[in-house]
C-alpha cells in the first residue's frame, strides 16, 4: 500500500510545484522517481525499493522528507506515516457499534436539525427523526449510498465532489484501522459494484472530514443546502457525529421544517 500511495502522489505533483522545469521530454505524469529521491535526500535505488514494496519501513526522517517532496498536506502526511508503520493505528476493538444511549438522547433533542452517528465503515448507527428522513430510502451505509444507489447522483447536487471526498475520507479510515473487518467488507463491495469508486480509489487521496456545505435534492421537500459539521465521539472508537444545519431563515430552513412535518405525517 505504501508503494501505491507514493506512486500516485508522485504522479500528482507538477514539476513546477517543486521548482523543476516541466517542459521537454517527460514520459511520466508528475515527478520522476529520481526527482523525488533527490528532493527527499535518498538514493534512487532506495526510493525505487519503496515504490516496489521491497522496502516498507522508512525511518521517520525519510518519511518526513518524502512528505515534503510530494507536497502532502497534513492528512496526506498522517496517512503516509501510518502506511510506513510510524503512527499508531486503532486498536482491534472492532464490532463495538453500540451508540451510547445518552448520545441517542442528545440526537433526539435536536428536532429541527438532522443528525446521525456512523462508524468507521460509514454504517449509520443512529439518527434522529430528521436525519433518518433526510436519507430515507438510501442504503444505511453512506459509502454504498453514494456509489451503488442510482438515486445518489440526483440526491447529491454536486455528486463528483461528494464522491471524491467520500473516497478520500474512507481511505483515511482504512489507514487508521487497516484490519477493520467491516471497512474491508465495504471496500470489497464497492470495488466489485462501482467502477466510479474503483477509479477514485486508485488515486490514493486521503483526507479527513472538515466543515462542509452540501446541497441535497430531496424527493419530498426539494433542495436543501446544509452545513455539515462532523465530530469524533469520545469513548467510542471510530464513531462520528454528523450534524446538518441550514442557514437560519433561509429556503433550506423552510425545507427542513417541511421535512419534519412530512416525517410526522408519515409517522
Amino acid at each position: 500500500m505504501l508503494g501505491d500511495f507514493l506512486r500516485r502522489r508522485r504522479a500528482a505533483v507538477r514539476p513546477s510545484e517543486v521548482g523543476l522545469p516541466d517542459h521537454g521530454d517527460r514520459r511520466v505524469p508528475g515527478l520522476r522517481r529520481e526527482e523525488v529521491a533527490q528532493l527527499a535526500g535518498v538514493s534512487v535505488d532506495y526510493y525505487v525499493r519503496l515504490e516496489q514494496g521491497r522496502e516498507r519501513n522508512p525511518s521517520a526522517q525519510v518519511a518526513e522528507t518524502l512528505a515534503v517532496a510530494l507536497r502532502l498536506d497534513d492528512d496526506g502526511r498522517t496517512h503516509l506515516f501510518r502506511l510506513a508503520g510510524l503512527a499508531p493505528t486503532a486498536r482491534a476493538a472492532y464490532g463495538k457499534d453500540r451508540v451510547d444511549p445518552a448520545l441517542v438522547q442528545l440526537l433526539q433533542a435536536w428536532p429541527a436539525t438532522p443528525a446521525l452517528v456512523y462508524n468507521r465503515a460509514y454504517d449509520i448507527l443512529a439518527a434522529n427523526s430528521l436525519g433518518a428522513a433526510l436519507f430515507a430510502g438510501l442504503p444505511q451505509n453512506l459509502m454504498l449510498a453514494v456509489f451503488t444507489d442510482p438515486r445518489a447522483r440526483d440526491f447529491y447536487a454536486d455528486w463528483p465532489t461528494v464522491a471524491a471526498n467520500a473516497v478520500a475520507g474512507f481511505r483515511m479510515q482504512l489507514g487508521e484501522a487497516p484490519a477493520h473487518p467491516r471497512i474491508r467488507a465495504v471496500l470489497q463491495e464497492l470495488l466489485e459494484r462501482s467502477p466510479d469508486f474503483a477509479a477514485l480509489w486508485q488515486q490514493h487521496d486521503a483526507r479527513g472530514k472538515t466543515i462542509d456545505v452540501k446541497t441535497f435534492h430531496h424527493p419530498s421537500v426539494g433542495t436543501l443546502t446544509l452545513r455539515v459539521q462532523t465530530f469524533s465521539v469520545r469513548g467510542a472508537d471510530g464513531q462520528e457525529l454528523a450534524v446538518y444545519s441550514p442557514e437560519p431563515a433561509s429556503p433550506s430552513a423552510d425545507a427542513v421544517t417541511l421535512l419534519a412535518l412530512s416525517d410526522q405525517a408519515v409517522g
